[in-house]
């Protein structure tokens, strides 16, 4: 047993505070990780504060993890000690159901296991990446490319692996127009993926803020939300929408904005529900739909795809006592665009 150093919230209100965690005894297939960087997601948020349901306290989040392997179990053959690794959203699911074997665990019929805020096989409550070690079965830790440094490929986990799936399952690619709601952590992710994958991209965004950033990214055309003829100009022109953020929206002004047969995508997960006039989707053959994470696989494959092209998200780095402080930045939009704790500073 590895007695960890965390980070630990302990209701909706509290601050973070410093505290000691267990992580089991290594099984036949598991891998003890040495956590060097953890980002901060906006579902931290939403769970720290208790905002999608009840949660056990003390809570530590953290389900974008980068790392090194620093010991496995007697049957481990996917890794060694000093591998570059990391760990998403989920630490394990059922294997067995029709979801599990097709490769995508995210949508385990049973449930998968999230990295925190869950309960494991062993009947222990998972506890996250806001802390110095964790223990994996190998089966959910993914290989980070050499030329990714490990502080960058944290948010890779969570917001890479979000914003590529929908764009890889709706084939963004050359010929295919995408636009992206939102240019925050998962949002300025998927500008540089859906460009890399060769779609010509424009950024929706409530001001011009970002503008520059956007287009440095990789946007062909950036416009504000807040201008009253934006929706009108853009009427019809998208193959597929990602929605990014995490607020109410006017689903069906954006759902205006499709071509025949175009589909908006939500990854953006707000507490309160969304509202669709049937109208919006009917006319011209639209889809609504959402989309979460993606599977071990495919998040592989991301890594790969951003190692190959050299995709990394543009990450600001903080002490883990700047936790409380990031939070509400976070909710200020005063990011740019995703904070990273430098675990030895627990």
């Amino acid at each position: 047993m590895v007695m960890a150093k965390a980070r630990a919230v302990d209701g909706p209100d509290k601050s973070f505070r410093a505290a000691e965690i267990e992580r089991r005894d290594l099984d036949l297939h598991d891998v003890l990780i040495e956590i060097k960087y953890a980002g901060i997601c906006h579902s931290d948020i939403h769970t720290a504060h208790g905002e999608w349901g009840e949660v056990k306290y003390p809570l530590v989040p953290g389900h974008e993890i980068a790392g090194i392997v620093t010991d496995v179990g007697a049957e481990v053959t996917k890794y060694n000690v000093g591998d570059r690794v990391g760990v998403g959203c989920m630490v394990d699911s059922c294997g067995e159901c029709e979801n599990c074997r097709q490769g995508e665990e995210q949508y385990c019929l049973k449930g998968n296991v999230p990295t925190y805020a869950g309960v494991d096989k062993y009947g222990e409550t998972t506890q996250g990446g806001y802390s110095t070690h964790i223990v994996v079965t190998e089966d959910f830790v993914l290989r980070i490319p050499a030329n990714i440094e490990l502080d960058a490929a944290a948010p890779l986990l969570c917001a890479g692996i979000t914003t590529y799936s929908p764009l890889n399952h709706w084939n963004a690619g050359p010929g295919k127009k995408v636009a992206v709601v939102g240019m925050g952590g998962l949002g300025h992710m998927a500008v540089k993926i859906a460009h890399a994958m060769g779609a010509e991209v424009t950024v929706l965004s409530r001001t011009l803020n970002k503008k520059e950033d956007g287009l440095e990214f990789g946007a062909e055309a950036y416009y504000a939300t807040t201008e009253p003829d934006t929706f009108e100009k853009l009427a019809g022109t998208f193959d597929l929408i990602i929605n990014t953020v995490s607020a109410k929206i006017d689903i069906s002004a954006y759902l205006s904005l499709l071509t025949l047969d175009g589909a908006m995508v939500n990854v953006g997960a707000p507490a309160e529900p969304l509202e669709v006039n049937v109208f919006s989707l009917i006319g011209h053959r639209r889809s609504f739909a959402g989309s979460m994470i993606g599977g071990i696989r495919e998040t592989q494959e991301m890594l790969d795809f951003c190692g190959e092209h050299g995709i990394v998200p543009k990450i600001e780095v903080i002490s883990a006592d700047y936790i409380d402080e990031a939070y509400e930045r976070v909710l200020a939009s005063d990011v740019k665009y995703r904070f990273v704790i430098d675990t030895s500073t627990i």
